[in-house]
């Protein structure tokens, strides 16, 4: 290779190997993420051939992270916050402590020093944001009732980590690391310090930044360029995550999701989910292969038993103190079920904590082990819970809880619409005024609220799903158009909903002619594409103007 370029191998190597793993996971019929993770194995320096950049890696998961983090705080309003607030503050702190006395529980077993079985035991106690939320979206439940209680819980959890990463250096001689041991004062000085940092962010966001951020984005809104207002999309992101941490110190990921909070609150909040998404799948995957580069696999063999008694107390401890938190608080088993399984894992937090123990001598290169053991391990079990959690709830992925808004519709020989973008908004108000019974699919619920305001069916969650089309009543409609742009998902839709009526008449849109191919390939009558249907429409005008 003429010129070394670390940055570009590592990120060519990762997705690459991604793709390839992942694809043969998905005919596996495995989660993609294991097949991310092995990837992240295959280019780490503990296994033969090329070896990627892992500090490099990190720092690109940590982009992945931000982005992820901004696109939650777009679908995640200051009031979906302030509801779970009751359970998910009490909930959270206290999961962290059992988690934590679990974790020391061990390391009192092994004969660790008190300082290290804490710092184990915390780093066990923390939720991975990007594995967490890739769950719940996957199952539509992010912006349901027991969704926004595991959102509520992380933030929670971020807010305790941020407080940690701070306190530990300054604890660090009391717990036996380096450094000298603070004194009463000076440690009751630095953390009023830290909790004045976080509740300067928290107002300065919510009364600067709730001025600021919708401002900009509507004036780039207005010059009418895609291209710039993509760009400041990702530059609020990023800007807001990089100077909440350098100037009040909280995390990347707080950062970027209040700032992704405050935007939500703007009708261009829709729009900027949609430019964000490309960057924040790719990045998202290279968090993954960035987490499968720092695993040592050797550990599995040299201590077999140690790396188990973690994974327990990961996976099934401290899921099992998350069910009991959340039905004592009163909330139905499912909702329980779904909290304990998101929370069953490890991951970003666990390993800064891994890496500051280190620098600090607070951990053993073994303790540093069993975590990043641990976190993979559970990473890699997470899905498969999902998948049990489906099966006993019946196999339906986001069954109908207060709070969650799926319900059957009693309709027969209508239109089921999906997706209520600009395009099915206009379809929809042509219906109405024909008077046709129709039925709207959409995952945004501020449109759904507004359909029922007008008393209108309306269903929240991904189409594709066989309950949703159960749901709208697919196997009595007379007619399914699909309104929403993403053509992959649109070709499964159509697919499914032929196979459970034949006789349904199918219209969809398209962007170019590969994707009507698509489409009619999957059992689309018909297909439009905006830009035929315009040219048609300015030849139109020119022939009656002639």
């Amino acid at each position: 290779m003429p010129h070394h370029t670390p940055l570009i191998a590592t990120i060519v190597g990762g997705l690459v190997l991604a793709f390839i793993f992942g694809t043969l996971a998905h005919r596996l019929r495995m989660p993609p993420l294991i097949g991310y993770l092995v990837a992240g194995i295959a280019i780490g320096p503990f296994t033969p051939g090329f070896v990627g950049d892992a500090d490099l890696a990190q720092e690109l998961a940590e982009i992945g992270v931000i982005l992820l983090m901004f696109g939650v705080g777009l679908h995640f309003s200051l009031k979906d916050l302030l509801s779970v607030k009751n359970i998910a503050i009490p909930g959270a702190v206290a999961q962290i402590a059992i988690a934590t006395l679990l974790g020391m529980c061990l390391g009192w077993i092994l004969g660790w020093p008190f300082g290290e079985g804490f710092l184990f035991g915390l780093a066990l106690s923390v939720a991975s944001t990007v594995v967490l939320l890739t769950a719940l979206q996957e199952r539509r439940l992010v912006e349901t009732k027991r969704g926004r209680i595991a959102v509520g819980w992380l933030i929670v959890e971020d807010i305790a980590m941020v407080l940690a990463l701070v306190l530990i250096p300054a604890l660090s001689g009391i717990l036996g690391g380096k450094g000298e041991a603070m004194s009463g004062n000076a440690l009751l000085l630095t953390l009023g310090i830290t909790l004045g940092k976080v509740v300067a962010f928290v107002a300065v966001m919510l009364i600067v930044g709730r001025r600021v951020i919708p401002w900009i984005l509507e004036r780039i809104a207005d010059t009418g360029s895609r291209e710039l207002f993509r760009l400041a999309v990702l530059a609020i992101a990023l800007g807001f995550a990089l100077g909440s941490a350098y100037v009040f110190g909280v995390s990347f990921a707080l950062g970027a999701f209040f700032a992704g909070m405050i935007l939500s609150e703007s009708e261009l909040s829709h729009r900027a989910a949609e430019e964000s998404l490309p960057l924040r799948d790719a990045f998202s995957v290279l968090f993954f292969v960035s987490v499968g580069m720092l695993f040592d696999p050797s550990i599995l063999v040299r201590e077999p038993l140690l790396v188990l008694a973690t994974v327990l107390i990961i996976v099934v401890g401290k899921s099992l103190a998350a069910w009991l938190i959340v039905r004592a608080f009163g909330h139905p088993n499912s909702t329980a079920m779904t909290i304990s399984a998101s929370l069953a894992q490890i991951g970003e937090f666990s390993f800064i904590l891994a890496t500051l123990g280190l620098s600090l001598d607070l951990l053993s290169p073994m303790a540093r082990d069993l975590i990043l053991g641990g976190a993979i391990l559970s990473i890699l079990v997470n899905p498969l819970l999902f998948s049990l959690l489906d099966r006993f709830e019946g196999g339906d992925a986001a069954p109908a809880q207060p709070g969650d808004v799926v319900q059957d519709v009693d309709l027969s020989g209508h239109v089921v619409l999906v997706g209520y973008g600009r395009v099915g908004r206009g379809i929809g108000e042509q219906l109405r005024q024909q008077g046709r019974p129709f039925v709207v699919i959409e995952t945004q619920l501020e449109s759904l609220d507004a359909l029922r305001a007008q008393g209108i069916p309306a269903l929240y969650g991904n189409a594709v799903e066989a309950d949703l089309l159960q749901a709208a009543a697919i196997e009595r409609a007379s007619w399914l158009l699909v309104a929403i742009p993403e053509v992959f998902e649109a070709g499964q839709l159509i697919e499914r909903a032929l196979a459970a009526n034949p006789s349904l008449q199918v219209v969809a849109r398209a962007h170019s002619d590969a994707e009507i191919e698509h489409l009619e390939k999957h059992g689309a009558q018909r297909v439009i594409m905006g830009e035929r249907e315009i040219a048609r429409g300015m030849l139109d005008a020119v022939g009656q103007g002639a």
